[in-house]
């Protein structure tokens, strides 16, 4: 029995493990002539080592997947950031969020102690609504674990159910705008809600604000040697377990007569033979372009009409011989993500220019600076200063070839404001745009969540109702990935229950 998986992000790589640690003949086929996907690190600037897209891995550390195949055995080995995210105000305040709820409230009544209440109110909130979320973002979803929802969701809707459940339905621009009294916090807060590609006035994102409490819960997590530590270790484990991995294999089509899956066909004609396909990939490119013949009828056009925005991430790799010199800082200060959103309107307005073809002002912007915690991705006494703009178009006016300099020159701008003397001490720089993460990953539109995270396009609405349980109509045929329940980011959910249902139907 031939199990084939498309693609080796580490969704896929995840599924292929869980199959062979099943006795099954696994093979991985990805595209590109390195495994990884969104998990990789490369040499971006010469001598300087950066993640491509994931730099932080917080969702796969709530999940028992690494200890489950044992990954540290295989070289995972993860850097807690602590604090996990500091705002870095343009008009000097500094807040510090700590996986300590307690340490995160002290640091806010230094600026507000009336902030500082809001906040640990705002946590108390959100706290149950994430631990009743939980068991689903784990594939746990089970009699099992069914009466601890009941016990956090009791917990979440005790005081004022109506107004909780307005608060879990709505943007978290509103949501924001109700719980926490000014910009110290609702800025930084937002910048983290965005991180997951949500716009601030999407409704049902208040989600994505209400998760700030999992960092509290179980922290933020830098892979020891970048995000290609979890896709080396993944790879390794399934090595020893008997799967392969084949790369610079690109998939050409998916034949499947008669509604049963027969084969995976290369680009160049070699043909797979395969009594089962697991796609960990984008699923509309998967069953309405590789699939032959496609999926079609009603299941068909609902995923056609899946969605996604014109709001992607763009990236700037910075190479620099210091670290970001910031007023009033303290040691730490380096150790998660830095938040350059001052204002929510700021990330609220960029949403919508972006969303028109316009490259945002103010830009809003965060960063990453992992060598002040792993010193193995610069030469000595140098670091690497990962800038991310959340909330970057897609497809901009005059295109991105045109106007990337320009928005390298926003970001070494916004840097300069919050750390003077910035721009002295850059060595190299090497920008990451939608248009290249199109070209190189084949993301359509550069997104690498693959389809908007919305109410309607979550858990098992992810892709669609039809295909949110990794099925497909097509017999051996199975969904994974980003654009798979329950959503996108560095989980392995996806991949271990894509895997797990195959093996179910097997049975």
């Amino acid at each position: 029995m031939t199990d084939v998986i498309v693609g080796a992000g580490h969704n896929g790589l995840v599924a292929a493990c869980y199959l062979a640690r099943a006795g099954r003949d696994v093979v991985v086929l990805e595209a590109l002539d390195r495994p990884g996907g969104g998990s990789r690190t490369e040499e971006t600037v010469p001598g300087y080592r950066f993640d491509l897209h994931s730099a932080a891995h917080n969702i796969i550390n709530m999940t028992d997947i690494p200890e489950d195949l044992d990954l540290p055995g295989a070289g995972l080995d993860y850097i807690e950031m602590d604090p996990f995210s500091i705002a870095v105000h343009a008009d000097g305040r500094r807040v510090r969020f700590f996986r300590s709820i307690e340490a995160t409230v002290e640091s806010i009544a230094e600026e507000s102690p009336a902030e500082a209440q809001a906040y640990q109110r705002f946590m108390d909130k959100a706290l149950p609504i994430v631990r009743t979320v939980l068991p689903a973002i784990r594939g746990e979803m089970s009699a099992k674990v069914l009466p601890g929802q009941v016990s956090n969701l009791a917990r979440a809707l005790r005081h004022q159910p109506l107004t909780t459940a307005r608060d879990a339905i709505s943007p978290y621009d509103s949501l924001l705008r109700r719980w926490l009294p000014s910009d110290l916090t609702r800025g930084p807060v937002s910048a983290f809600a965005a991180h997951a590609g949500v716009g601030p006035t999407v409704p049902g994102g208040a989600l994505f604000a209400f998760w700030q409490a999992a960092y509290h819960l179980f922290g933020q997590w830098h892979g020891r040697g970048g995000a290609q530590n979890l896709t080396d270790a993944l790879v390794t484990r399934l090595t020893s377990l008997g799967g392969q991995v084949r790369c610079s294999s690109p998939v050409e089509r998916i034949d499947a007569p008669g509604g049963r899956v027969r084969a995976v066909v290369l680009e160049g004609g070699e043909r797979i033979a395969a009594d089962n396909v697991i796609t960990a990939i984008n699923p509309q490119t998967a069953l309405l372009e590789l699939l032959d013949p496609p999926l079609s009828g009603e299941v068909g056009a609902d995923l056609a009409a899946a969605r996604r925005s014109n709001v992607v991430q763009a990236l700037v790799h910075v190479a620099t011989d210091r670290l970001p010199d910031y007023d009033n800082s303290r040691p730490g200060d380096w150790n998660g993500l830095q938040s350059y959103v001052d204002r929510l309107g700021d990330l609220t307005s960029a949403w919508t220019q972006s969303e028109a073809g316009h490259l945002p002002d103010p830009l809003p912007l965060y960063a990453f600076t992992p060598s002040a915690i792993d010193p193995t991705l610069a030469p000595a006494g140098h670091h690497t200063v990962y800038l991310a703009c959340p909330a970057a178009p897609s497809v901009i006016d005059g295109g991105w070839p045109a106007r990337r300099e320009e928005f390298v020159e926003a970001c070494l701008a916004t840097m300069e404001e919050r750390a003077p003397g910035f721009r002295n001490s850059v060595v190299g720089i090497s920008p990451w745009t939608p248009d290249e993460m199109e070209h190189v990953e084949r993301w359509p539109g550069g997104h690498p969540m693959h389809l908007d995270i919305a109410l309607d396009q979550l858990g098992p609405f992810r892709p669609t109702k039809a295909l949110g349980r990794w099925r497909t109509p097509i017999d051996g045929l199975y969904i994974s990935g980003a654009g798979t329940n329950p959503a996108g980011g560095i989980a392995g959910t996806p991949g271990r229950q894509a895997a797990r249902t195959l093996l179910s139907d097997q049975k």
